[in-house]
């Protein structure tokens, strides 16, 4: 009976873990993935990208920030533009950081960005600017636009 048992247990065991899915883990947030002009290869438009793209999560890299945009009237990604971070509300002080917006209107960095203090800006393709009154508490814009404030939108 102890042989039986042990066997049943053993193909049991040996199942689950065939039946358990892989993924690519990003434990050491090594990777590099920084959005570009043009760029088509991100997913998941208004979603909060940092939910995988995390210590131990299974998007490529762990950003600093990331976030999407859409156009004016909230219908489609803004498909060109810039996110910029400024160290003064409405584009004053100094432009700490600049990020491209893709192609699916998403814009994220794993470089090291130290957001604290910052106040964001969107400039579309045409020039037009938009800008965040208040200083940004995450570089994980899409955790609050989208869910509890309005989404991120350009001109």
């Amino acid at each position: 009976m102890k042989i039986y048992t042990i066997l049943f247990f053993a193909f049991i065991g040996s199942t689950i873990l065939l039946a358990t899915p892989s993924c690519k883990k990003n434990k050491d947030c090594t990777e590099t993935n920084i959005s570009v002009a043009g760029g088509n290869d991100s997913h998941n438009f208004g979603m909060n990208c940092m939910n995988c793209h995390k210590s131990g999560g299974e998007g490529k890299g762990c950003f600093t920030v990331a976030g999407s945009v859409s156009n004016s009237s909230l219908t489609s990604p803004l498909a060109a533009g810039t996110v910029k971070l400024y160290t003064a509300a409405n584009g004053g002080g100094t432009l700490k950081y600049s990020i491209q917006i893709d192609s699916k209107g998403n814009f994220h960095s794993t470089e090291s960005i130290d957001y604290t203090g910052l106040y964001a800006a969107i400039t579309s393709a045409n020039g037009t600017t938009n800008y965040m009154s208040s200083q940004l508490s995450s570089g994980s814009c899409n955790s609050c636009h989208g869910a509890s404030t309005s989404k991120l939108f350009g001109n």
